[in-house]
């Protein structure tokens, strides 16, 4: 079995673990269309009822972008949001096969851009509560594009920066020829699983996050918060793994109790611009100001799509000491820049990360201090010689990480 198979088994047993007589929504881009061929090959054989593949293209995508008027870009058809909720009646879970393209719309009228992404996300929010709140398994992993390894490895030629690309992806996902991927897996899950019980058992109040570039910000957590990381379950029982690559332990702050000044330490790709070098200041957990070296306006949109886009829905810690971070390669793409550094997320919580939250309803999730928005953009802001105090409920102060790294 090649490495490829070995990732496409790995994709459908592990991350969407499909189950027999489910449906299967594969969204993958044109040029994977061989991976998304072992993709479907692999789901039948385990038994599922249909497999719905959904191409796309970022370059079309783009010309798109320049050329439809505003009223056509921003226009969701309702033939897809029909098509979106059949989806949801039946047994449904969905893999994303994702590759950015950084800095492609850098031409692009953000604002454009913006208007379109908040159209599509108010017409699928019912696919999107779906999945963030777990009601079907789904899971997110990577292939290279030519245009994406370019990025990555530009001294590179194009050929030689792919498979480069490919190796590292492989390797952050516990692909290897020695191992077992699926036992692998099942170690890693174990290992986040003990992680998330330690940070569960704490049961803190806030955190406390500071570093030399000059973060400096206090987090609350909600009441009866849940650590989580790693292996999820879905509401019918089956077992997933959101995230391949993964090294987070994630929960739901406050969203009125963030306080101070936050650093980035990664560019942030939205909407194929990259925003970098920026901070945001929190007051009662409310972006009231920022700035940033690059993308300013981007970052401006971001922050203006709603209400919920200047509070922040997720806090994740990770040890800077990890094997994505231990590459040393900026990929500027957020599935695997977020697992080398600690993040949060602004827009919307996973109802997941608060007791009993998957069967609550949006305003008693928001009457609980949870966030919500049509946007859920991760950045990333832990370092080296980041410290992280944790506070618990009687007051007890916990060094959670001293030098970047977990110490509890």
């Amino acid at each position: 079995m090649t490495l490829i198979e070995k990732y496409a088994q790995l994709a459908v047993r592990v991350g969407v673990n499909v189950q027999p007589g489910q449906t299967l929504l594969i969204n993958v881009k044109a040029e994977h269309y061989e991976f998304a061929r072992l993709l479907v090959k692999e789901a039948y054989a385990v038994g599922a009822k249909k497999v719905v593949v959904k191409f796309s293209d970022d370059i079309i995508g783009k010309e798109h972008a320049l050329h439809q008027d505003l009223e056509t870009y921003t226009r969701v058809p309702q033939w897809i949001v029909d098509e979106n909720d059949d989806y949801l009646t039946q047994d449904l879970c969905r893999l994303s096969v994702y590759a950015p393209s950084p800095g492609l719309f850098a031409d692009v009228d953000g604002d454009k851009l913006a208007a379109a992404a908040k159209a599509q996300g108010e017409a699928l929010k019912a696919m999107r509560e779906y999945t963030m709140a777990n009601r079907g398994q789904w899971s997110l992993i990577s292939l290279p594009t030519n245009e994406w390894a370019h990025v990555v490895f530009p001294e590179l030629p194009v050929e030689a920066a792919y498979e480069k690309l490919l190796e590292a992806i492989l390797y952050a996902s516990r692909v290897t020829e020695d191992k077992d991927p699926v036992v692998a897996w099942a170690e890693h899950n174990a290992v986040l699983a003990h992680q998330n019980t330690v940070l569960n058992d704490y049961n803190f109040k806030s955190l406390h996050f500071k570093n030399n570039k000059g973060t400096d910000i206090t987090v609350g957590l909600v009441k009866d918060h849940v650590w989580a990381g790693g292996e999820e379950t879905s509401e019918g029982g089956h077992k997933f793994n959101p995230n391949m690559p993964t090294e987070e332990s994630f929960t739901m702050p406050d969203r009125l109790n963030v306080n101070g000044r936050v650093y980035s330490t990664k560019p942030l790709n939205y909407s194929g611009k990259l925003i970098d070098e920026f901070w945001l200041d929190f007051v009662d957990g409310k972006v009231v100001d920022f700035d940033t070296k690059q993308e300013k306006e981007t970052l401006r949109q971001l922050l203006d799509t709603d209400e919920g886009s200047r509070h922040i829905g997720e806090i994740a810690l990770i040890s800077h000491k990890s094997p994505i971070s231990d590459l040393n390669i900026l990929f500027y793409n957020t599935l695997f820049d977020e697992n080398a550094s600690c993040h949060m997320a602004l827009g919307r919580a996973y109802p997941m990360n608060i007791k009993n939250g998957t069967s609550m309803s949006q305003e008693e999730l928001l009457a609980h201090n949870s966030n919500d928005s049509i946007n859920h953009e991760d950045f990333m802001f832990g370092s080296e010689d980041m410290s992280v105090i944790g506070v618990t409920q009687d007051g007890t102060e916990v060094v959670v990480f001293e030098a970047g790294n977990f110490v509890i």
